[in-house]
């Protein structure tokens, strides 16, 4: 196996890969209603990747140095049959961390299938603890209840721990900190709070709305304190604290204030097979196009990679102000 460098000098180790762009919420952060009504045109299903493209995708990455899979949206348990395309990659030589990023709507009557067909483990969007701040967020009407009992069942199936990830937003959720903060200690769960970021160009960012991951821990540790802890592994996007009493750890993702681009290790896969090497990238390169014709898939992702200068967080922050049009985070995954 030879591990991939950009420009930059950052290996590929984490691939992110999108099944679908269609959601059953309407995050106001994500796909708000405006934009993606009743008369908005997903993908048709022949222009998304197959499993067994997605699974030859995957193999081609983990041979150039990828060691976790993550699975996302959209909502990816929508896609009919992830349970299958989960045994696939989970069987795939060299996949050392299988995991999926899920709103939770479908997880209770899922989770026992996808542990069967090697999931590692799974990371719920979950924004407040109260029902009418969480509900205007989704705005769909699903309740909190229902996302913290497909917790406690995803648990019981071995899907755990558990991480459970909160955009906050100013003047929105940003009271649902401590709250959530507290739920979880003691659960053996990790809370990580996710700076807003201005991913897409439909959810109307403004930088005055991003609540600060210092202000974020200030909340938390002045009612539990904390103390910070060293990341996992290289290139981890959160930062780790843990309460000193012992009750567990929370994380911060300061993607605005903070940015990591200088760690990142991650491409992502669009539903319809496009590479993308940044999050808030504007434009990337189809590798169903190369698998479809027969094309050395291979070499393309070598030459993508390989020509990587992704650093926008870290030039946005220093101008403090959107730079490009990112292509949708529900397109791509968060």
């Amino acid at each position: 196996m030879t591990v991939a460098t950009d420009l930059f000098d950052r290996q590929l180790r984490d691939l992110r890969v999108s099944v679908t762009d269609r959601c059953n919420f309407r995050c106001t952060y994500c796909m708000p209603k405006e934009v993606f009504g009743p008369g908005y045109e997903f993908l048709p299903r022949d222009q998304l990747l197959t499993f067994e493209e997605i699974t030859s995708v995957v193999g081609h990455f983990v041979a150039r140095g990828v060691k976790k899979v993550r699975i996302t949206g959209g909502e990816p348990l929508l896609r009919k049959g992830i349970e299958d395309l989960i045994g696939l990659i989970a069987n795939v030589d060299g996949v050392e961390d299988l995991t999926l990023t899920t709103n939770a709507s479908l997880l209770a009557r899922k989770s026992r299938a996808l542990a069967d067909a090697g999931l590692d483990r799974v990371t719920v969007s979950l924004d407040a603890m109260d029902d009418e701040t969480f509900q205007r967020m989704n705005d769909v009407g699903f309740p909190v209840a229902t996302v913290l009992e497909a917790i406690d069942i995803a648990a019981e199936a071995g899907l755990g721990p558990i991480k459970v990830n909160a955009v906050i937003k100013r003047e929105v959720n940003e009271h649902a900190v401590v709250d959530m903060a507290r739920h979880f200690r003691g659960t053996g769960h990790i809370v990580r709070f996710i700076e807003y970021m201005d991913v897409g160009n439909s959810n109307g960012w403004r930088l005055d709305d991003v609540v600060s991951a210092d202000q974020i821990l200030e909340s938390i540790n002045a009612e539990f304190a904390l103390e910070a802890i060293p990341p996992n592994y290289p290139g981890e996007v959160a930062n780790r604290f843990r309460y000193l009493d012992g009750e567990g750890e929370v994380g911060v993702i300061a993607s605005v204030t903070k940015p990591f681009c200088g760690s990142c290790t991650r491409a992502r896969i669009s539903a319809e097979g496009t590479m993308y090497t940044c999050l808030f990238a504007s434009s990337g390169t189809s590798l169903r196009d190369v698998i479809r014709s027969g094309g050395d898939l291979g070499a393309t992702i070598d030459e993508v990679w390989g020509k990587r200068d992704d650093r926008y967080s870290e030039i946005r922050s220093s101008n403090t102000a959107r730079l490009s049009v990112p292509v949708e985070m529900s397109y791509i995954g968060g």
